[in-house]
């Protein structure tokens, strides 16, 4: 930033000594040696203080429309999230929202978000009926008026806005309520939020006397993740929580058997009709528990015995706390939830239809169409090693290209015969996830 300023003092002190097609080339070399001062990076207190803005939505339609419908605004305290990495991230996201000062049009805030009613639209019921999801995006809170831009990733390549509002912060219908004090232990506590990873685990059908079994699944899911590479090496890099929010009754939904529970946020089993994806709909109760906790990322423990989950990147993941695999499973959901990762199997029963685009770049960083390989891992991939890659033997220790993954077993490619986005015998991610994990920690702490 010294040397932005310092160029902008010499252009201040030339200009009544140099014609204007001078000065344009002046700030052209400038620009190309300090970097353009006219596109510095966007400083959080001259546009936000450190609270919390929560718009909240409907995402609704059927698979050919989207429409939003928005819902309700609210102040939260404290913002959690980085407060130097506004825009820029990575282009992850199934939808993006961005946030531009009113009155000069500048991009300040950024994010790429998934969501269920997504993956709903690319299933045969969406061909046939229309659905409403509630949704949630979190903005830190402007100093002046802003304009929110809500935009879905089309199916051919590019985003496109279907959601546009300004917003006024001296809006009197911007809720202020003070939030409910909560039960919040923390498993690992690093400092302050907006420099870590800020992880809160919530309670899923766990009655009211059985708060310390929680804990105790919320402290061993952490311990879980912290011996798998390379969240190894970060765990002091993050602040995990167990938000206690008890239910009526103990379990979940299991609507294939008959099995209906009363439970604080009301997950099921069954979504979209398979039986192992676990998910909840009940955002609303979700984000009302979370108001007034610093939080980035979200995982919903389900107190069940059963196998199955389900993530969706910087929204949610989903999991059981008593299955032989359940920290496996949690590791692999928060790989989707946390880090925007890819399902690389291509044999499993799922419920989408043309779920990728073969024509397109997928954004997800572990799955390729071989369209764009060369933004993906072509640089990881040892000299010898065939793209594509057969699935043999003399490669299965190998980070290549090998036909098969994000459901589909033709036209997707993942870098590994196996890996934990994979399926659940191996211990460790690929080289590809582990260094895709590694961008986004360090994105958040910097």
């Amino acid at each position: 930033m010294i040397a932005n300023y310092y160029v902008i003092f010499i252009v201040k002190n030339i200009l009544t000594s140099f014609n204007m097609k001078k000065i344009a080339f002046f700030l052209l070399i400038s620009s190309a040696f300090w970097g353009n001062p006219l596109l510095a990076q966007v400083q959080f207190t001259d546009f936000f203080t450190d609270k919390t803005l929560r718009y909240d939505f409907i995402l609704a339609g059927n698979a050919a429309e989207t429409h939003v419908y928005p819902q309700q605004m609210i102040q939260e305290s404290q913002w959690a999230g980085s407060k130097k990495t506004l825009t820029g991230g990575p282009d992850y996201g199934t939808y993006r929202y961005r946030v531009f000062d009113e009155a000069t049009d500048k991009l300040i805030f950024s994010r790429g978000f998934s969501t269920l009613f997504q993956e709903w639209q690319t299933t045969a019921d969406a061909k046939e009926n229309d659905k409403a999801f509630y949704q949630a995006v979190f903005i830190p809170f402007p100093k002046q008026k802003i304009r929110l831009s809500i935009e879905v990733r089309k199916f051919e390549s590019g985003f496109e806005q279907i959601f546009t509002d300004i917003i006024d912060p001296e809006n009197y219908f911007i809720r202020k309520e003070a939030p409910v004090q909560r039960d919040v232990t923390y498993i690992v506590q690093s400092g302050e939020p907006s420099k870590n990873v800020d992880l809160i685990f919530l309670s899923e059908g766990y009655s009211l006397g059985e708060r310390e079994k929680f804990i105790a699944d919320v402290r061993r899911m952490t311990e879980y993740i912290f011996k798998v590479e390379p969240y190894v090496n970060n765990r002091n890099k993050f602040n995990i929580g167990a938000l206690w929010i008890p239910s009526q009754e103990s379990g979940t939904d299991i609507p294939g058997r008959n099995i209906y529970k009363n439970t604080a946020f009301n997950s099921t089993f069954y979504t979209f009709d398979v039986d192992r994806y676990l998910t909840t709909s009940d955002m609303r109760n979700i984000y009302d528990a979370l108001s007034g906790i610093p939080w980035e990322h979200i995982f919903v423990l389900v107190n069940s015995a059963e196998y199955g989950g389900g993530g969706f990147y910087n929204f949610l993941g989903v999991g059981t706390s008593d299955h032989s695999l359940s920290e496996k499973v949690m590791v692999h959901e928060f790989g989707h939830s946390f880090v925007g990762l890819a399902d690389e199997y291509y044999d499993s029963e799922v419920a989408y239809e043309d779920f990728y685009n073969l024509k397109t770049e997928p954004w997800e960083p572990n799955i390729t169409t071989l369209v764009d390989f060369d933004s993906k891992w072509k640089k990881m991939v040892s000299k010898g090693v065939p793209i594509p890659t057969p699935r043999t033997d003399e490669y299965k220790d190998k980070t290549g290209v090998f036909e098969g993954g994000g459901y589909m077993n033709k036209g997707i490619y993942s870098p590994v015969m196996d890996c934990r986005m994979k399926s659940n015998t191996p211990e460790v991610f690929c080289p590809v996830c582990r260094a895709a994990i590694q961008k986004i920690i360090d994105l958040h702490c910097d």
